[in-house]
């Protein structure tokens, strides 16, 4: 193992950790609150650095830098499977004076 395989997954698992309350929060509330517009560019990148990575031979790092991915990914689930529920419940209520 390389130096560098070291520090890249030393920052990865920060990212990792520091994105947990993010995604714990999701599910608890019930609420998608990141825009896709950053959520979807950052899982997909993530999972092209892992493959990066991986031809480099940087093992640790690009599984780390998988399921860094994979948490933006759930962060994704969420906003589409919350904010679809929000829009149906309101949806079948009526307007007030009706």
């Amino acid at each position: 193992m390389i130096w560098q395989d070291i520090a890249l997954t030393a920052a990865s698992v920060i990212f990792s950790i520091s994105l947990l309350p993010q995604v714990y929060h999701g599910f608890k509330e019930k609420t998608g609150t990141i825009k896709f517009l950053t959520s979807v560019p950052t899982f997909i990148g993530l999972y092209a650095v892992s493959a990066i990575y991986w031809t480099l031979g940087l093992y640790f790092s690009a599984v780390v830098s998988f399921i860094t991915g994979t948490l933006w990914f759930l962060l994704v689930c969420q906003r589409l499977r919350y904010n679809q529920k929000k829009l149906v419940g309101t949806a079948d209520k009526a307007p007030a004076g009706e």
